[in-house]
């Protein structure tokens, strides 16, 4: 069974996975506003050439340039959401909006790297544990279906690079993946976290439940790469809930309101999945008028007239499957994500001594990337995450070679 494992490819991490919708890096802040929320989509993927995303302008990838059309990055809300909290976007929010979509790309590393269908799982953990969040996978399409599939995709508005269509490999489907494998890993599975060394006790980022909400934006930035979060904690440096990049991706755009007037704790309360109690809202309006924000009100006063500041989870079918790119509205967000949006603020914890199976199966439930470790009286010891699991998995697979 361990020589099985070891010889999987990524295509058998790909099998039913939807092609992915795409964005052209000419595209504006606006259109990926636009495409986030209609397509319900935690994030949309960002490509170097153009292929019809944003009608009537013409594909700037040179003739014969196959090589250039790639997956350069993505865009999710959170990115959209620190960019308008940016104190000279604040104050015009919609010549912001006007910026193109490439002010999101990283100039350095690789959040996201393409691997051929025929790679190897321990090469797909590799490039996971070199920084990337997202494997860009092209999909095969073959059998007595294939015409047939075509035509489904091409109908549903995804796009295709290079004669082939794609979808995301995320650190998500490789730990889901292995943990359907635990059984060869059950001597390593059991152990406590603490016997692993891969408690993250550094890379923790955590804002008292008193401060600004905007002190956080810094850190968010931070938690986004490292698909980690920011921990909220009170005077004892006890752990009392979080800003999660994960709730905000499923928060609209008047939530740039209240990072730049509310505390942390009040931030909790406003993005919390019952939706941001009245006298939230009002306070937030009363600040934004104080401080001469007029532009910041009137992006919040608009979407308010569609949203309550979180999206609310009404669908139960995956948008990306069964919603075409451009029509519906972001709050119908897949019911997978159901459980993450049950608890919101609400911080995930496990214990020093809790078993890395038991961690992987705490996040994979809640549908996070991470796990925070705390002791027997919340105060935080660090973070668990994907990642850290994904390296102990990697070295055990090496011995199996």
């Amino acid at each position: 069974m361990a020589v099985s494992l070891l010889a999987r490819e990524v295509s058998d991490l790909c099998l039913g996975k939807p092609p992915l919708r795409c964005l052209s890096i000419f595209a504006t802040v606006a259109d990926a506003l636009s495409a986030l929320k209609r397509s319900g989509d935690n994030c949309v993927s960002v490509w170097s050439c153009n292929h019809g995303q944003l009608p009537g302008a013409a594909d700037k990838v040179d003739a014969g340039g196959l090589d250039e059309c790639r997956c350069v990055g993505k865009v999710c809300m959170v990115d959209i959401i620190t960019f308008l909290c940016k104190e000279e976007n604040l104050s015009n929010p919609g010549t912001a909006l006007q910026a193109l979509v490439s002010v999101f790309i990283r100039k350095t590393g690789d959040v996201v790297r393409h691997l051929e269908p025929n790679a190897s799982l321990v090469e797909a953990i590799d490039l996971i544990l070199e920084g990337a969040q997202n494997l860009v996978i092209p999909l095969e399409i073959s059998g007595r279906n294939s015409r047939k599939k075509l035509l489904q995709n091409a109908l549903s508005n995804s796009t295709f690079h290079n004669n082939r269509q794609y979808c995301w490999l995320t650190q998500e489907d490789i730990v889901r993946y292995l943990v359907n494998s635990i059984g060869l890993f059950s001597q390593t599975a059991v152990n406590p976290i603490n016997s692993l060394d891969i408690i993250d006790a550094q890379n923790v980022n955590t804002v008292h439940y008193d401060d600004p909400a905007s002190s956080a934006l810094p850190f968010l930035a931070q938690a986004l790469e490292l698909q980690t979060s920011v921990a909220i904690v009170d005077g004892d440096g006890k752990l009392v809930g979080e800003i999660s990049p994960f709730t905000l991706n499923s928060c609209d755009e008047d939530v740039v309101a209240a990072i730049a007037t509310l505390s942390a704790g009040d931030l909790m309360a406003y993005i919390d999945c019952s939706g941001p109690p009245e006298d939230l809202v009002q306070l937030v309006k009363d600040r934004l008028q104080e401080r001469n924000l007029v532009k910041a009100l009137e992006l919040m006063e608009e979407d308010s007239g569609t949203s309550s500041g979180i999206s609310s989870v009404s669908s139960s079918c995956s948008s990306s499957e069964d919603e075409g790119f451009g029509v519906g509205r972001r709050n119908g967000r897949s019911g997978g994500y159901s459980a993450k949006v049950v608890r919101r603020s609400e911080a995930i914890v496990c214990h020093p001594w809790s078993s890395l199976v038991a961690v992987m199966i705490q996040a994979l439930s809640h549908r996070v990337s991470y796990v925070w470790v705390v002791e027997e009286d919340r105060t935080l010891a660090g973070i668990v995450t994907f990642a850290g699991m994904l390296k102990v998995f990697q070295e055990r697979l090496r011995t199996m070679a």
